[in-house]
């Protein structure tokens, strides 16, 4: 499995977040013992990587919605390969029913209860020695696969090919891409 990755241009593409700030669904988060766990967020395909960061918080309103192209600069799109195959807690809706949480309260919630979704991978996390990190349905875009990786339980090397990373205005072949999502989800691309 590529993990696709639209981050900031200051970061690696294989950097994980250290913790402990942020407001994320999954992170941050804490160990049993209180200490940041670094984390690593990702998509199975570009377009899931784009819904879940630079197009995240478009409305899902009708009518034509804008993002300034100066909000998407700064920023690359990366491609790791994981050097093996990753244990992820499955976060499906089955998955989810066997916990009896739920998609709603743990995928589909809005950013007021991240602090209860962290809770819950924090529990995971301790629960499951083995278990690498999270996977779900993407709540941006449903064709795909969203996952958080925990930094603390991978090899010290966790990726076998880290694909340079490009701008996601400058190259060409990305920037497409990213305009023909953005008219699929409503918006104009506007600036410059």
């Amino acid at each position: 499995m590529t993990i696709h990755r639209i981050h900031p241009d200051e970061y690696a593409p294989d950097a994980f977040n250290p913790g402990p700030h942020g407001n994320a669904r999954f992170s941050p988060l804490r160990n049993a013992a209180g200490n940041a766990i670094p984390t690593l967020y990702g998509g199975t395909t570009l377009e899931c990587a784009a819904m879940e960061t630079v197009f995240h918080d478009v409305p899902h309103a009708p009518g034509l919605k804008t993002i300034a192209k100066r909000k998407l600069r700064k920023h690359r799109y990366s491609r790791l390969q994981p050097a093996a195959d990753l244990r992820l807690a499955d976060l499906g809706s089955a998955a989810l029913r066997k916990l009896g949480v739920p998609r709603v309260d743990l995928i589909e919630s809005d950013k007021d209860i991240y602090p209860q979704t962290r809770a819950w991978a924090e529990a995971i996390h301790a629960q499951c020695p083995d278990v690498q990190g999270l996977g779900w349905v993407s709540r941006q875009d449903d064709s795909a696969r969203a996952l958080i990786l925990f930094g603390d339980r991978l090899a010290p090397d966790p990726f076998s090919s880290v694909e340079a990373p490009v701008d996601i205005v400058a190259d060409a072949d990305t920037f497409t891409a990213l305009i023909e999502l953005a008219d699929i989800i409503g918006v104009k691309i506007t600036g410059k």
